[in-house]
């Protein structure tokens, strides 16, 4: 993995983030909030994760240990998120600007407290990672208030 890699892997996940939100704020208030069974609540709540764990791992990735999730995460619309969200994609390619070694460790502390320490390679990637996984969920989540989502694979996004 290099420098390289991750540019590549970031380029995907904002490129598949816009298509989810393109999609997303198309939807009614009603589809936006609909109680849906996944690993939250609806799609407001699935998207805000998204982009609060980018928010969190950016904080963690410059020595700060958030210990809640931000205020802004709270009852925010997809135009909201996506602002943050490009907020955050500014200030890691900024971060990313100033790596010259993916191996090395990063301290850091999670929400409950407990220390761990990462190579940033396996960090980056798991924030690409995460962002994924619960894209995968939305696209369920959309489909069940009766839209069709978007496609987001990897391999579509390589295609160009």
């Amino acid at each position: 993995m290099n420098l390289t890699d991750i540019h590549h892997l970031f380029a995907y996940d904002a490129w598949a983030n816009a298509l989810i939100f393109d999609c997303i704020e198309l939807l009614s208030e009603e589809q936006y909030i609909r109680p849906l069974n996944s690993s939250f609540p609806n799609i407001r709540e699935t998207l805000a994760h998204i982009v609060g764990v980018e928010w969190i791992w950016n904080r963690r990735l410059h020595g700060e240990n958030p210990t809640e999730i931000p205020w802004w995460m709270r009852d925010a619309s997809a135009p909201s998120l996506r602002a943050k969200l490009k907020e955050v994609a500014d200030e890691r390619q900024q971060f990313l600007a100033s790596v010259e070694d993916l191996e090395m460790a990063i301290d850091y502390r999670d929400m409950a407290g407990n220390p761990f320490t990462q190579k940033l390679a396996d960090i980056l990637q798991h924030i690409v990672n995460h962002s994924t996984y619960h894209r995968g969920q939305l696209t369920t989540m959309i489909r069940q208030v009766g839209v069709t989502p978007p496609r987001t694979d990897f391999l579509v996004f390589a295609r160009g």
